[in-house]
């Protein structure tokens, strides 16, 4: 099953955003992790592994995520867990995002890439801190072929970042660090490493590989005492890209919990010298899964860099700007902001994991496909033993529409939103609302219902809440292709209708709009008496 996966998957981690909000951070005593899973050649669907039982000696094919590429076969375990999207039937979930780091890093040898390590952790791990174990193991004895990765690893008590960089075309394996969480705290990581100078001797909370400070000795990368090592400073020195385009994302989700706290500038204005971001801060109020479902929904809104100002965002304030990203006029070089909600998410998740329910009931993956901003987060428990047709792995694919497929028809909404975004968001968050809004009004009940099934037989509970699931993401996408013909059908060829009054009106472009023609053109366009 994992080959056959990875086949069906072209996908790049280059350009993610996760946040992580520890228990003590949360309203509800929930952890969270959310990812968005951004490339521009990535089809958005939901995968799922059953759980299985494998005979000794038996072997497992690796594939690379990002390419399909056969990697080579590593001993698979007698056991392994469900898994549905980034979450398996424990509560353990993983998200990641790519940092690259130094070229001499990568390239290495070996048999897994960072896509395999997340989904074969997945199926095998209890915990995080045991998710955080085996992933260590795999890349010692089964080599790293990916670049820097930042990974997020959470479970119901407890939530990890770890940073992993390979050691080049020469040497097999990786090295890296992992850092818990403090309870109480928030964490952010979107395409940049950022775990500085970490405990060497609190297992506790702090895990690394043994030769994560001497590789860099041997390699000339960092030669000060073992106190002072930067993992982040030694292993991906920060440029402006990595403070402008990923710092800033974390800056954004930073301010927007903790609206008092004083960070500088100039430092996700991608002046590298500048006072660093920390690695996590303290919210000022309990985090709701609403704020975070709110988090992954960000253009900068309210601050310097917010996509909808400018004349990039055309006329009708568009939040989003085609590549490249980076671009030249003369011989000067310009750049477009990056923020968490963008044009080429193909997935994305809240995963929400309580330690006071049983596993199935207290795994939630919410999860959405397309952009950020305009999908809607679906419940799928984890203990599911199905997903929906329109978001499964085969139903439709990249290259060829499908009414059938969730990707296909919330692409068809956005798309046509991107024509007339400032009028047509409005008419899509009502939709968003109603339907958000009743997994979350009903979310109670509904586990209450499966608490009762659970103490009579947890397999009553699992297929409760798995058709629970698999109906909610069948009508979600049904009502989304409704909403669809609905907006083609009102906004039509610059018209605008009311279904009400029965009325058309041919509303123009603002005003500023009108004026930047003007300044442009001259008196081209000028009426003459």
């Amino acid at each position: 099953m994992f080959g056959i996966l990875m086949l069906s998957c072209f996908t790049t981690g280059w350009a993610c955003t996760n946040f992580l909000i520890s228990k003590g951070a949360s309203a509800d005593g929930s952890t969270f992790i959310s990812y968005t899973a951004d490339s521009h050649v990535l089809f958005g669907e939901l995968y799922y592994f059953p759980a299985a039982e494998y005979p000794e000696g038996a072997m497992l094919d690796v594939y690379e995520w990002d390419s399909g590429k056969y990697l080579g076969k590593i001993p698979q375990v007698r056991k392994t867990y469900s898994v549905v999207g980034n979450m398996n039937e424990h509560q353990v979930s993983i998200g990641e995002t790519t940092f690259g780091g130094r070229p001499e890093c990568q390239g290495g040898k070996g048999e897994m890439d960072y896509g395999s390590l997340m989904y074969i952790a997945l199926q095998r791990a209890r915990t995080a801190r045991e998710a955080i174990r085996i992933m260590g193991e795999l890349v010692q004895k089964h080599g790293y072929v990916s670049s820097g990765e930042s990974i997020s690893v959470a479970d119901a008590n407890e939530v990890w970042i770890l940073e992993m960089i390979g050691k080049g075309p020469e040497e097999s394996g990786a090295v890296w660090v992992a850092r818990r969480v403090p309870d109480g705290m928030i964490c952010a990581h979107a395409n940049q490493s950022r775990i500085r100078q970490f405990p060497l001797d609190d297992p506790e909370n702090c895990l690394y590989s043994a030769d994560v400070i001497e590789f860099a000795r041997k390699r000339g990368f960092f030669s000060g005492k073992d106190s002072d090592f930067s993992f982040a400073d030694t292993y991906a020195p920060a440029d402006f890209g990595a403070l402008r385009f990923c710092e800033a994302r974390v800056w954004s989700m930073f301010r927007r919990a903790a609206p008092s706290m004083k960070f500088d500038l100039d430092y996700v204005r991608g002046d590298a010298k500048a006072e660093p971001l920390p690695l996590w801060i303290k919210p000022e109020r309990k985090l709701t899964l609403q704020d975070v479902v709110a988090f992954m929904r960000d253009h900068f809104e309210d601050s310097e860099f917010d996509l909808h100002d400018g004349i990039g965002a055309g006329p009708y304030k568009l939040p989003y700007r085609w590549r490249p990203l980076t671009w030249k006029v003369d011989s000067t070089e310009y750049c477009h902001e990056r923020s968490t909600s963008t044009q080429q998410t193909g997935f994305s998740f809240v995963s929400q994991m309580r330690s006071a329910l049983p596993d199935p009931i207290g795994g939630v993956l919410w999860f959405g496909v397309d952009d950020t901003h305009s999908t809607v987060y679906v419940p799928m428990y984890c203990g599911m033993q199905k997903v929906p047709k329109p978001y499964a792995v085969g139903t439709a694919d990249f290259w060829h529409f499908s009414w059938e497929s969730a990707f296909h028809i919330f692409n068809f909404v956005a798309n046509t939103a991107y024509s007339r975004y400032q009028d047509m968001i409005r008419d899509i968050q009502i939709v968003q609302q109603e339907l958000e809004g009743g997994f979350f009004a009903r979310q109670t009940e509904i586990e209450a219902a499966a608490l009762a099934l659970y103490r009579q037989s947890p397999q009553l509970a699992r297929d409760y809440l798995g058709t629970y699931s698999v109906e909610q993401g069948e009508k979600t996408v049904e009502r989304w292709r409704r909403l669809g013909e609905f907006l083609l059908l009102k906004y039509m060829d610059g018209n605008v209708k009311d279904f009400t009054t029965r009325e058309v009106t041919h509303p123009g472009y603002p005003e500023w709009f009108y004026r930047k023609i003007v300044e442009e053109s001259g008196d081209r366009y000028r009426v003459i008496e």
